[in-house]
């Protein structure tokens, strides 16, 4: 069998690996654009920050890939006869292949903006436009990040690094809002106020001013302010790559559609990953899963069906984190950024503005909690997930708490602060907080 993979993104490396450890006789094909070899995209602004290398980001060595027998193809696949099973290459080679797995993730949004043609102004989603944004950010003093999600934050974080302003532009009122209550977003601001970041919120950008050069010197918002600046980040989301899927006539809609097994309308190609849209995505699940941790495991479930082993695909039980300054963020299961009919939630927050929680769980009895918001506390993704999983009862959670605290040792621990504050809001069922053992106990 000879596999060609469309992609050297998490998606595609973790099908590769897992065909190969199923079928150890077959021959696998990586074509990528975009890099040489795999490496780890959520670690770019690392590397602009300089707290990494290149080198550093890459997982597996470079002897890794002729050791495990996987072949890579620095290319562009630029036709797709999906009859004739053939992939046409960029450098004039063809690719005969037996099953075809298209793993061509996504690419930034673009919002139609007049001046967005400008230089210095782009997206962050991968290596060419970190690139870009080293070239086109050196010495200057300003840049506007267009995008109240976890990218835009990002970008504001890596132009704080080096001592560039950054303006963050944000439409809604406050940051993240479809996904973030009100009080976890209110933690994120003083982020960003602590950080000397200014934050127009109810704003958006209209048009992107250049000058005689056809360089971007400023930005015009929909509040009527021009604000100079030297450089744009468009950070509102990103959307499926589509081009080769259409190229070969494949079914596609916002992303290429998938059954559970992952099958595309055409026979033997596969798509997974980012530029994925699942035709009938699971109760409470999304058609488009567009995180890392979704893109491994639909390509080790992938990596099954293409050896005969089919497998549905099933997410589980939803989880993200991510780092906003110096604010961690995990979140678990369902959390609301909203009220839901049937659901309730217990909020505490410490008086520093620094560490949150929020347990959210089912209205009725027995009150089966149902997520996690956590900001600067650790939790254990697999307590976490149990609880959820096996619908644990929110005063069983609450009393079992530590079970979860994931924070280095001698951190400070909130379990006694969190359960009295859950027992003054829902006194009707009081908790006892159960000591941990070890360390723990006799520290915290």
């Amino acid at each position: 069998m000879h596999l060609v993979i469309i992609g050297n993104g998490i998606t595609g490396v973790s099908c590769a690996l897992a065909v190969r450890r199923l079928r150890p006789g077959a021959r696998i094909t990586l074509v990528s654009a975009e890099s040489a070899h795999h490496y780890s995209r959520t670690a770019l602004m690392y590397v602009y920050m300089g707290h990494m290398r290149l080198s550093d980001i890459k997982p597996y060595e470079d002897w890794f890939w002729d050791e495990n027998r996987l072949g890579l193809v620095y290319a562009t696949a630029t036709a797709l006869n999906t009859a004739e099973q053939l992939v046409v290459l960029n450098n004039g080679t063809t690719l005969r292949y037996d099953a075809l797995l298209l793993a061509t993730g996504s690419e930034s949004k673009l919002g139609g903006w007049p001046g967005q043609h400008l230089a210095g102004v782009q997206g962050l989603y991968g290596l060419p436009d970190l690139e870009a944004m080293a070239r086109d950010t050196h010495g200057i003093s300003r840049g506007v990040v267009v995008g109240g999600g976890l990218i835009g934050v990002e970008l504001a974080e890596m132009l704080h690094s080096r001592g560039i302003e950054p303006v963050v532009l944000v439409r809604e009122a406050r940051y993240w809002a479809s996904v973030l209550p009100p009080e976890e977003a209110h933690l994120v601001d003083r982020q960003f106020q602590e950080n000397r970041v200014p934050v127009r919120y109810h704003t958006e950008l209209r048009e992107v001013l250049g000058d005689a050069q056809g360089r971007v010197r400023a930005v015009l918002t929909t509040a009527g302010e021009e604000i100079a600046c030297q450089w744009v980040g468009l950070a509102i989301g990103v959307t499926p790559n589509l081009s080769l899927a259409r190229m070969g006539g494949i079914d596609t809609d916002r992303g290429i559609l998938v059954d559970e097994l992952l099958r595309t309308s055409a026979a033997q190609v596969y798509a997974a990953g980012d530029c994925a849209q699942h035709r009938q995505p699971a109760a409470g699940e999304v058609p488009i899963e567009q995180l890392w941790y979704t893109g491994r495991l639909q390509g080790e479930t992938v990596a099954h069906t293409i050896c005969g082993q089919p497998t549905r695909y099933r997410r589980g039980i939803w989880f993200n984190s991510a780092k906003f300054f110096n604010l961690e963020y995990q979140t678990y299961g369902r959390a609301p950024a909203g009220p839901v009919a049937g659901m309730d939630h217990f909020y505490w927050e410490h008086p520093s503005g620094r560490a949150a929680l929020r347990v959210y769980f089912q209205a009725a009895p027995p009150h089966a909690v149902a997520g996690f918001n956590a900001l600067g506390l650790r939790l254990r993704q697999d307590v976490c997930q149990q609880w959820i999983r096996n619908h644990t009862p929110v005063a069983a959670v609450m009393a079992e708490l530590g079970a979860a605290n994931f924070d280095p040792e001698f951190f400070p621990q909130h379990e006694q602060a969190l359960v009295a504050a859950f027992n003054r809001q829902f006194p009707q069922q009081p908790v006892v907080l159960k000591r941990r053992k070890g360390l723990r106990a006799l520290f915290g």
